[in-house]
């Protein structure tokens, strides 16, 4: 029965061992996955134009090829986001809702809102 004992202790000591290379394992990709996350998140909202009280904001962005554009509603009444050379349109957002594009090419891209066009922005694209 000591001789089961004995066993049973280096077992669990080996465990002890065991158990402090495994949660680091397991929690590195964890914490490596939030802050990548939080990486992506940080950069996508520098690429975002707020609508409220009426303006777009920034008016003015400049992004490199391949970057996604967020438009977010934060007015209570819906509008449009739309290009003046048709490359991009959204549908009517109401309050919250967004609408994203992405800038495949480079060029200047004009927008205003279909609903009040005094709202007017501008997306630059390198």
């Amino acid at each position: 029965m000591r001789t089961l004992i004995s066993h049973f202790r280096a077992a669990a000591a080996r465990f002890a061992i065991s158990r402090s290379v495994i949660v680091p394992m397991l929690i590195g990709p964890i914490i490596g996955a939030m802050l990548a996350a939080a990486s992506v998140a940080a950069q996508d909202a520098t690429n975002v134009v707020t609508i409220d009280n009426f303006t777009f904001t920034p008016p003015e962005l400049t992004v490199a090829v391949g970057t996604t554009v967020k438009w977010v509603n934060h007015d209570d009444i819906p509008h449009l986001v739309v290009n003046k050379d048709k490359a991009f349109r959204s549908k009517a957002l109401d309050t919250d809702d967004s609408f994203s594009y992405t800038f495949a090419s480079p060029g200047t891209f004009d927008y205003f809102c279909a609903l009040h066009p005094h709202m007017v922005g501008k997306v630059i694209v390198k």
